[in-house]
């Protein structure tokens, strides 16, 4: 028959099992996991900020290869003069926009390590 694993007994109000609950299911993990990693010391990730970091990322991928495709289009093919100026007007707004998503993702990495450090 296998061992029994010991085990704590912590007394809570309902309030602050909320709370703690609350915490767990933002780092996506159950009550009893993230009361451990908490009591060892170990760092909790927000599930929200890792989804927050994965989707800056894809933004800015996804506006490269935009990017990437409109040079190609500019060097390959003729097009009206206005064509081209309105190509390039968009690829400015494009590298504009992917600056700013870089900006952005930096923020939030500075944010998650100060708070590991925290």
């Amino acid at each position: 028959m296998p061992k029994r694993k010991p085990y704590l007994t912590v007394y809570l109000t309902e309030d602050e099992h909320r709370q703690i609950a609350g915490l767990a299911g933002q780092a996506g993990l159950s009550v009893s996991r993230f009361v451990k990693r908490v009591c060892l010391g170990q760092e909790i990730r927000s599930k929200v900020d890792q989804e927050a970091v994965l989707a800056l990322l894809h933004s800015k991928g996804d506006l490269g290869r935009l990017g990437g495709l409109l040079k190609l289009h500019l060097t390959e093919v003729e097009h009206h003069e206005q064509w081209h100026d309105d190509l390039r007007a968009l690829l400015r707004r494009v590298e504009v926009k992917q600056r700013e998503l870089a900006a952005g993702f930096d923020q939030v990495v500075k944010s998650l390590l100060q708070r590991g450090n925290g």
